[in-house]
């Protein structure tokens, strides 16, 4: 089946995202287990993915925990230090793509003032034909509506979506819909899968 549209998620397929490694810098391994072990922020971040104020969300929680108070406010004042870097393989990927006139498309969790963040660091966030982003949705992956919305929202048939993905729970789900898809791990492994389904014709410099 020919693909008629590609879709990115965007964290850790075009910019890294792993919390983990910015607070293991900042605090130390040790006292990074220990926050994230009595603080759920990987939940306090879902919040802000579905559509909760990215600001009064962290800093509520850092007001429930005031023995970890800065340290959690970190995940506001400093997320764009742990959105980083962009995967340019992955990027270049992308542009190719709507240069060779294939619409491509943004499924992404991620907060309303997160996103708008980013895209004041991240140019190409600007780049997509149709972003679908879940702060602005108020619905989240793998929840099968926000890939329904999509469907309905493009006009293009499950079966011509190719979407790539890091966590198989969302890959399983554009499957489950009928979704062409890419478990993503690497950017090379990306761009040889868009080869060889005859989307880029050359590999991104």
């Amino acid at each position: 089946m020919a693909i008629e549209a590609v879709v990115f998620d965007i964290g850790n397929v075009l910019i890294e995202w792993h919390p983990e490694r910015f607070y293991d810098a900042e605090i130390g391994e040790d006292r990074r287990r220990a926050l994230f072990a009595e603080v759920d922020l990987h939940g306090m971040n879902d919040r802000v993915d579905l559509g909760d104020d990215f600001q009064q969300t962290i800093y509520a929680k850092a007001d429930e925990h005031p023995e970890w108070r800065d340290e959690i406010r970190l995940w506001h004042d400093r997320w764009i230090e742990m959105c980083a870097p962009a995967i340019d393989l992955s990027v270049q990927a992308l542009r190719d793509l709507r240069a060779a006139g294939v619409p491509v498309f943004a499924l992404s969790n991620f907060g309303i003032g997160s996103f708008a963040h980013a895209q004041t660091v991240y140019d190409f966030l600007h780049e997509f034909d149709r972003p679908y982003i879940s702060g602005h949705m108020g619905v989240t992956k793998p929840d099968p509506e926000i890939y329904r919305r999509l469907e309905e929202d493009s006009g293009v048939a499950p079966e011509k979506l190719l979407f790539a993905d890091d966590r198989a729970d969302n890959i399983a789900m554009a499957q489950s819909r009928g979704w062409q898809t890419h478990h993503f791990d690497g950017p090379e492994a990306w761009v040889a899968r868009l080869q060889a389904e005859g989307l880029l014709t050359k590999a991104p410099a």
